[in-house]
């Protein structure tokens, strides 16, 4: 009676009575041990038949290399290949299908057949050698992919291959390997839909029984089925499999292990410098808020002096009021740091039109520069792609630099502000002809609390920490900010925000 022809090479080989029990495996895992089956093919140097069927990517069709490398006749090597397959990860890379350029750079080529979509050997992956002194069969069958927890997409980031987990068995001797032969065949008759050019899957298996027929195989294992030689060594295979499988997953818990360890040192020292600048800060901030606080108690005691002649008393209200105003800026501007924080966690970035913020800050401003006798100006074409900010953050930074250059141009000098694209940012260019600053002071001009050295006439009330906020903006929008400028020449700030980029 004949059994009819399994479904699969994994089932065929696993429902066989005292089978050996398949193992799961990673793809790390079975591409060493086809890498050893080849390896000791090319160590013996022997004529061998070699047929495979690998998942997509070039570190699995390097393995043919090796067996072409070895066998003298390119019709010795035979490579299955199906649209169906899967990249399987085993240092993955774009696959056979997609144009393998490892193989595609040799003169010589496997024989290659095209499985159709829907073939018996769907989700299955093997290898195959038959030579005179050695016969064998890896077979791997992928695992079917359930939907993943939030816990164990993570566990896959981490342990990588995971998620491509293979059921895997081996067979060894002629005994084994005779049977799948023919049921190969049968395979490649009825579900090829393409070949190798110039040949037919006959003419292709006509020339391996031609030579299979020239080798005496009964000596390569029993040609009993369940001989104890072939059981033997293929349940020493599947152990010697688990076992590697074993030490690879030790290994990766090892490494992961190892990672967490140097990724808590690394958290652990941008902690400790976190702790060391927020000390630093708190430090500044308490001197920031001393020094008004003592201008105006010296103030204060000035002014109650019986002695004080009206021009005095009236410079120190003016004191009184100037380190006020001061005061209000660092607590303002100590808030908006506080409140960038929070904004930062819970808001997403927007797409905003330039052309809807920068006129109306303009136009806010325009009173003011008036009264100084500066003129402040903008050019804002309303075709530029929108960028990716949110409002209130847009606002700030125009804010910041246009009352920045109002303050340090004289008057009779302009402000003008003006938009372009770079790229895939948008270029705002804030320009003055204002009093300029001094090379050395350009790297500092973006330090908190640090304030150009002060110019006759130059409101000093500030807090130090406009343009810090203006930076720090920009950096949580995806942004940058440099500057150019000159002693008595003006100053050029030139803000890069990137485009939004919509999503499908």
């Amino acid at each position: 009676m004949t059994l009819p022809t399994p479904r699969s090479f994994f089932d065929a080989l696993t429902q066989r009575e005292n089978s050996p029990e398949a193992v799961s495996v990673s793809p790390t895992t079975l591409k060493g041990l086809v890498g050893s089956w080849v390896d000791s093919l090319v160590e013996q140097s022997c004529s061998a038949l070699v047929w495979a069927k690998f998942p997509r990517g070039e570190a699995w069709q390097a393995e043919l290399l090796k067996c072409l490398a070895l066998l003298p006749d390119d019709r010795q090597v035979y490579s299955l290949v199906s649209a169906a397959d899967e990249a399987v990860d085993a240092t993955a890379s774009p696959g056979l299908l997609e144009g393998n350029t490892l193989l595609a750079s040799l003169d010589r080529q496997p024989i290659q057949f095209q499985l159709g979509v829907e073939n018996a050997l769907r989700r299955e992956f093997f290898f195959m050698v038959v030579s005179q002194s050695f016969c064998g069969l890896i077979v791997a069958q992928r695992v079917k992919v359930k939907r993943l927890t939030a816990l164990e997409a993570a566990e896959v980031v981490d342990g990588g291959d995971r998620r491509n987990m293979l059921m895997v068995s081996c067979g060894v001797g002629w005994s084994q390997v005779q049977p799948m032969l023919e049921q190969l065949e049968d395979v490649l008759k009825t579900q090829v839909e393409e070949v190798s050019e110039g040949l037919t899957v006959e003419s292709c298996v006509k020339q391996w029984r031609s030579q299979l027929a020239q080798w005496d195989l009964s000596k390569v294992g029993s040609m009993a089925m369940d001989s104890p030689d072939s059981l033997v060594l293929a349940g020493l295979m599947n152990r010697q499999v688990h076992r590697q499988e074993d030490l690879w997953q030790r290994m990766m818990t090892h490494r992961k292990q190892s990672e967490t360890v140097d990724l808590l040192q690394m958290q652990n020292a941008e902690l400790a410098q976190s702790v060391r600048a927020k000390d630093e800060f708190l430090s500044n901030v308490g001197q920031e808020l001393r020094t008004p606080l003592t201008n105006m108690k010296t103030a204060l005691t000035l002014l109650n002096s019986p002695n004080i002649k009206p021009p005095q008393r009236q410079r120190y209200m003016d004191l009184l009021i100037r380190e006020c105003d001061r005061q209000t800026s660092l607590i303002g501007s100590l808030l908006d740091l506080v409140s960038l924080d929070q904004m930062a966690e819970r808001e997403t970035l927007q797409a905003i039109s330039l052309s809807d913020v920068v006129p109306g800050v303009v136009s806010t401003y325009q009173p003011l520069a008036e009264e100084k006798g500066v003129r402040l100006a903008h050019t804002i074409p309303d075709d530029l792609p929108p960028i990716a900010c949110l409002i209130p953050w847009l606002r700030q930074i125009v804010v910041g630099l246009i009352h920045n250059g109002i303050k340090f141009t004289p008057t009779g000098g302009q402000v003008w502000v003006r938009a372009k694209q770079q790229g895939d940012f948008l270029q705002l260019e804030f320009k003055d002809t204002g009093v300029g600053i001094s090379v050395q002071e350009i790297p500092k001009i973006f330090d908190r609390f640090y304030r150009v050295r002060q110019v006759a006439g130059e409101d000093s009330s500030g807090a130090g920490l406009g343009l810090t906020i203006v930076q720090q903006l920009l950096l949580r929008s995806g942004g940058s900010i440099s500057v150019k400028s000159r002693p008595g020449e003006g100053s050029i700030f030139s803000v890069m925000l990137p485009i939004y980029q919509y999503r499908d």
